[in-house]
This record gives structure tokens, sequence and C-alpha cells, in this order.
């Protein structure tokens, strides 16, 4: 059996503000769903991103018990890849996002890295590779 990675769903608290986070903010095409359907999908490119309300989830899943919100946070980290990290950073930041770091580079890692989260404290970064070609052709 050999298994295919298609997406990434985040489960979210806060679905509306969170939608319109990765559609007007991010700018990430909408496959399926709106602001109020409670799931949606995001094309980024090479997987799908999906967001569901939690309570939407509980009832498929049974209910077990969870780590502290401590023990739990940030096990996970949307990563895009961007042509300019302080270009993104600033549009985002203006857009009143929680900002978590400011754009560096990270000579060690070959990229320069900028943090925030979404609506519902997922974190995000986003990466352009040091002295490497941009993503899109000129």
């Amino acid at each position: 059996m050999k298994l295919q990675l298609t997406h990434l769903r985040l489960l979210v608290s806060n679905y509306k503000d969170s939608f319109l986070f990765y559609r007007d903010l991010l700018k990430f095409d909408v496959d399926w769903g709106d602001e109020e359907s409670g799931y949606a999908e995001f094309n980024t490119g090479y997987l799908k991103l999906g967001l569901f309300k939690k309570e939407l989830m509980a009832e498929v899943v049974p209910r077990i018990e969870q780590p502290s919100y401590v023990a739990n946070r940030d096990k996970t980290v949307l990563i895009f890849a961007v042509d300019n990290v302080d270009e993104v950073y600033e549009q985002v930041k203006n857009q009143n996002a929680i900002v978590v770091t400011q754009p560096q580079d990270r000579p060690d890692w070959g990229i320069r890295t900028a943090h925030f989260r979404d609506p519902d404290g997922n974190l995000i970064e986003i990466y352009n590779n040091l002295g490497i070609v941009p993503l899109t052709e000129p």
C-alpha cells in the first residue's frame, strides 16, 4: 500500500476569519467552499489546504483526552515559499496579522524567513532562498 499526501487540513475555531485570511490576505484560489460553508479547500500549488470547523470534525472523530495547549502548541508549521519575504511580510503586517518574527536571513538554512499566525493561531513561515533564482520567471 502506498500513501499519497493530498491535503493538509487545519481544524479551526474561527472558520470565517480563517477563510478570509487565506483567501484575501494570502491570495489562495478557492477550489471549494466559501466563508459560510464550514469547510473550504484552497489551491496552494502542490497540495490542497483545507479549513474545517473543529466542531464539525468533532462529530466524526470521537473525543479523546488532549494534552494541555502548551504541550500541544506549534507542532505544525505551514511553510510557504515566496519570491520576496520582505514584500509578503509588509503585506501581512499591514493587514494586522499576528506577526511572530520579522524577516531575517538564516544563512545556516540558506533561506530568509518571517513568521506570523493565522486568525486561529496556526504558525506560518514564509521563506525565500538566499542567492537563488526566484520561484517565478520574470
